[in-house]
């Protein structure tokens, strides 16, 4: 690939930069969340409803990320981070691999497994343990409103203002290991194009929005992230 000049980047991963790492993709092709439905453990209502059931899915996805790596394209990430004026790496995933690699401006806008979110004081905090119904907010002391701070179905994501302005901003937007089925991060790659940006995607396969992206590079992640920023 013949290297190119590029000084404010966005990139957006999801679930498939992931996958190689052993953590489960968002949906099967059932369109179970393993082996849960959507609406039993990702909404504001399914933690209404039976709370101790929501705890328990998140408790195991906390505890598998003990059992898990980073891969090669997290560290492919965390080392392109300093080579642009400008780098902001978005992420739709919960788990902490692109931390752990090495990557710092970082927004999660789904939240994140490994904090917990009180619904009556909305104080967040680390949480590496187990959650449960029981468990007492340390801010407020009330019992029973801690949840995982996860951005559900139906909720908004975190820092939709600072994304947005990334993006109206960037000359380079990367999409990772996305479906491109779920808004608003589905439309990423339009207001890219909208700020004249260079938009390109790197999935196993093509995604929905396939056809908006000016190019795109197909196969696993930790072969196409680290080749296609081996061009800067």
């Amino acid at each position: 690939m013949k290297k190119i000049s590029k000084t404010k980047v966005v990139v957006l991963t999801g679930a498939g930069i992931s996958a190689e790492s052993g953590l489960s993709t968002f949906r099967d092709n059932n369109g179970l969340w393993e082996n849960h439905r959507v609406e039993e453990v990702a909404t504001p209502e399914a933690f209404d409803r039976n709370p101790e059931l929501v705890h328990r899915f998140y408790n195991i996805r906390r505890a598998n990320l003990q059992t898990v790596e980073p891969n090669l394209a997290h560290v492919a990430l965390a080392e392109a981070e300093s080579q642009f004026a400008s780098f902001l790496l978005v992420t739709q995933n919960v788990d902490d691999l692109h931390e752990r690699a090495g990557s710092e401006n970082l927004i999660h806008m789904h939240g994140e497994l490994k904090k917990k979110f009180c619904v009556h004081c909305h104080h967040k905090s680390e949480e590496l343990g187990m959650l449960d119904v029981n468990a007492q907010c340390h801010n407020c002391g009330r019992v029973g409103g801690l949840r995982p701070d996860i951005v559900w179905f139906g909720e908004m994501p975190y820092q939709m203002d600072a994304i947005m302005a990334a993006l109206l901003d960037c000359d380079l937007f990367v999409s990772i290991g996305t479906s491109g089925s779920v808004y608003p991060a589905a439309g990423f790659v339009e207001l890219a194009n909208r700020a004249g940006a260079e938009t390109v995607e790197l999935n196993l396969e093509p995604g929905d929005q396939q056809s908006a992206f000016q190019s795109a590079h197909y196969g696993p992640a930790t072969k196409v992230v680290p080749e296609f920023f081996s061009r800067f």
